[in-house]
């Protein structure tokens, strides 16, 4: 090909809506090697890009992740605005499937910020409706009806009803998801009606919104033959993004539940969660964790329910740190002058940091742990948590608790600081932290790490908790520990440390080798 038809090509990869990822991940691999070929780097990345969002959408989150550095650097560097805004909408789908919901927010923010003259119909379009999908994932829907009546006007200006199903799909979902059922019913029957004037068939996304809603207003047995329908659909090869198919398992166990067909929901939901943990769906495992709880309380089993709901509990947790930070960040959502634009950085700094107690948050962690994790075969890190903070909170006030969170997180960086000058504290959520010791081989952390907890248990607590002690539990992990290099693994083994300490009597360090405790201090 020709520069002109090799772009053309590369176009419609770009631009598309149904997906075959293999298929089209063969012919993007292709239009690489022509575009080396002919020497010219903006269709090389093109096709790079390509790839990666393609990775993305059959499932392989981390890849996508790994290939779309490069290509986002180049488009920086050399001010290719139209690759620079793809490259963010793909960064925002990845932290939306990673279940980063501030991440996503600040991509897709960037990718609508960036277009201009040479943006495509299709980009002014659909990065709307992404940012829309954005803002409705941090509880911002005001701002997220907004930018879908945006997406749908355009949809209609520009003479593509294929968008404007795309567009008013996705906000009949995210009413749908706010609780806004009558809404959603509005906007799902609006769907149907331009489907049908424009002679288009449902998609297998558009069937699942129309399933959810058949469920909130009881139709069991019509939401489950549209979510077989919805599935088939999927499985003829009309493919979407990487949690679209979990998230039609997961709304079918539903309509599958409301039937009382306990055994059909179960496997349902066992398909769903092995798709979740093949490809890291933090955001749709809480919803399935909640909904195996409610199945195991149709059956009967109350205890196996409770013992699940413990488990979204933890989850919808950590789910909701992070949409806090997106929802301070809201307001910036729209970076429409320049003066906006030099006050980004400043905010994606602030992302990064827990207001309440000025410690780096989990947005840090993941993006510097990964790399000391591949570059430091001496690292430790630990994960703390304030023993008996619920009493503390119950009997002294959550005030009188934010000021033990303040000031037990000071206690950690200024020890830190003195044992290991590189190292970071970050807190996790609630009464949890993670340090992270880079060159400190674990045995020598657990020494640093039990002077610390023993400098937290000997602070002046008196004049702020009435008398109330307050202790640490301490999990420890070195590199060495984890069967596979990686951040969960690590995490992981600290996190069983953690609970080890906790049930053998709080105020403790524990690892793998033993534990260090008051008494065994003494």
């Amino acid at each position: 090909m020709d520069e002109e038809r090799l772009s053309a090509a590369l176009l419609e990869l770009e631009d598309e809506i149904n997906w075959d990822p293999a298929a089209m991940l063969e012919r993007a691999v292709g239009l690489e090697r022509e575009a080396r070929a002919l020497g010219n780097d903006l269709l090389v990345a093109r096709a790079r890009l390509a790839q990666a969002n393609l990775h993305m959408r059959a499932g392989d989150v981390s890849g996508a992740a790994q290939r779309i550095w490069k290509v986002h650097q180049w488009a920086v560097e050399h001010d290719a605005h139209r690759l620079t805004a793809r490259t963010h909408l793909v960064w925002a789908n990845i932290h939306r499937h990673l279940g980063d919901a501030a991440q996503c927010l600040e991509h897709s923010v960037l990718s609508v910020e960036l277009l201009d003259e040479t943006a495509t119909d299709h980009m002014r379009i659909w990065h709307r409706v992404k940012l829309g999908d954005a803002l409705s994932l941090s509880g911002s829907m005001d701002a997220a009806r907004l930018r879908y009546r945006q997406a749908a006007d355009l949809a209609i200006r520009l003479g593509r009803p294929e968008l404007l199903l795309a567009a008013l799909n996705n906000h009949a979902y995210a009413e749908f998801a706010a609780g806004q059922h009558e809404a959603a019913q509005e906007i799902a029957a609006r769907l149907s009606e331009v489907a049908e004037r424009y002679g288009y068939e449902l998609d297998a996304s558009l069937l699942d919104t129309i399933g959810a809603i058949q469920i909130e207003n009881g139709q069991h047995a019509d939401a489950e033959q549209t979510l077989l329908a919805c599935i088939d659909l999927y499985n003829d090869g009309n493919h979407d993004d990487a949690d679209a198919l979990p998230e039609y398992l997961l709304t079918l166990a539903r309509a599958q539940r409301g039937l009382g067909a306990y055994g059909r929901a179960q496997y349902s939901l066992d398909a769903s969660r092995r798709l979740c943990a093949e490809r890291e769906l933090g955001h749709v495992l809480v919803r399935l964790h909640q909904e195996q709880a409610e199945l195991h309380a149709a059956r009967g089993e109350f205890a196996q329910a409770y013992a699940t709901h413990k488990l979204f509990f933890e989850a919808h947790q950590r789910q909701y740190s992070l949409q806090r930070e997106a929802q301070a960040r809201t307001r910036q959502a729209m970076f429409e002058t320049a003066e906006a634009r030099r006050e980004a950085e400043w905010f994606r700094e602030q992302a990064r940091r827990d207001p309440l107690t000025g410690l780096h948050n989990r947005r840090y962690l993941n993006e510097q742990l990964p790399a000391l994790i591949a570059t430091d075969p001496d690292l430790s890190v630990a994960i703390v948590d304030i023993d008996h903070f619920k009493r503390i909170n119950d009997e002294l006030s959550h005030d009188v608790g934010d000021q033990v969170l303040v000031q037990t997180a000071k206690l950690l960086e200024t020890e830190l600081a003195a044992v290991a000058p590189d190292g970071f504290v970050v807190r996790l959520g609630g009464e949890e932290f993670v340090l992270v010791l880079p060159g400190t081989p674990v045995a020598r952390a657990v020494d640093q790490l039990d002077g610390m907890r023993r400098t937290v248990r000997g602070f002046a607590w008196e004049t702020l908790t009435a008398g109330v002690s307050v202790t640490v539990s301490i999990g420890v992990a070195g590199l060495p520990d984890a069967a596979k290099p990686t951040q969960p693994a690590l995490l992981s083994i600290a996190d069983q440390h953690l609970y080890a300490a906790k049930h053998g009597g709080r105020d403790r360090v524990v690892w793998s080798g033993a534990r260090r405790d008051r008494a065994s201090a003494a």
